[in-house]
């Protein structure tokens, strides 16, 4: 049975066409995937051909080294992570400076008053994935770290308004209750939730409902809701396309919400 099926591959490996086919599929799906799926068979009959003491035609040799070259010099894909990606994200979609998110307020590049707000919390998501505190997702759930680096829930916020959300959940509060002077941003610390300005109300329902349906991460209904109604009152303005199609650039995916 062994030598029969050893037989069959060498008449398999001994059609040319079927070489050059696989050698020249695999040069042309090498650029968008990184990865060479057929190279392996293609050494693989080379090696069965060698035992078999046959040669095949140079034009077949050098596809095969031209393959074996690029499939040396292919890295798989990075991984994306957070830390990483930190001064891309400062220095290519706020290389000048912008606005904060709650506040609305003017910050200028390399701004210390200024830090990154995850607008969907990753303490949900370390939870959601089940796989400890955040340092410890970090280093154990590739996941966890390709989730905490998309950009489009990444924003630029005043670190004491960014430490006071916390992980609490977007709401509507009854009355006004201004914690900080100049900023709409109102807490309710026994209800733990918290209502954002206006100005800001359609960037986080679409950074938040896109991260829901880009990974599969929870949103409770009555938000969920509530956070459409805000996208379809508060639309993106040019600021928040803007935005969108540098980190589409960069990241190779937009915001449906936005665009």
């Amino acid at each position: 049975m062994a030598n029969h099926n050893l037989l069959l591959v060498w008449g398999w490996c001994w059609s040319s066409e079927f070489i050059e086919s696989i050698v020249i599929k695999s040069l042309l799906e090498a650029p968008e995937s990184g990865y060479y799926p057929n190279f392996a068979v293609a050494v693989y009959c080379g090696q069965v051909m060698s035992v078999a003491g046959k040669t095949k035609s140079l034009t077949i040799s050098v596809l095969v080294i031209a393959l074996g070259v690029a499939w040396a010099m292919a890295k798989p894909p990075a991984q994306r992570n957070y830390l990483d990606i930190l001064r891309v994200f400062w220095s290519e979609v706020y290389p000048d400076g912008g606005n904060t998110l709650y506040c609305d307020q003017q910050f200028a590049p390399f701004d210390r008053k200024v830090n990154v707000e995850h607008v969907y919390p990753m303490s949900w998501v370390a939870r959601s994935l089940k796989c400890g505190k955040r340092d410890q997702c970090r280093t154990n759930s590739s996941r966890f770290n390709f989730i905490e680096s998309d950009m489009h829930n990444l924003y630029p916020a005043r670190k004491d308004v960014n430490k006071t959300r916390g992980a609490y959940p977007f709401s509507m509060i009854k009355g006004e209750r201004y914690i900080y002077k100049e900023c709409d941003f109102e807490v309710d610390y026994k209800a733990r939730k918290v209502e954002p300005a206006p100005e800001a109300r359609g960037r986080i329902a679409r950074a938040m409902l896109y991260m829901a349906d880009e990974y599969g991460l929870d949103i409770y209904n009555r938000q969920r809701s509530m956070l459409q109604e805000w996208n379809r009152r508060y639309p993106p303005d040019e600021e928040e396309r803007r935005r969108n199609r540098v980190i589409e650039r960069i990241q190779g995916n937009g915001n449906p919400y936005i665009e």
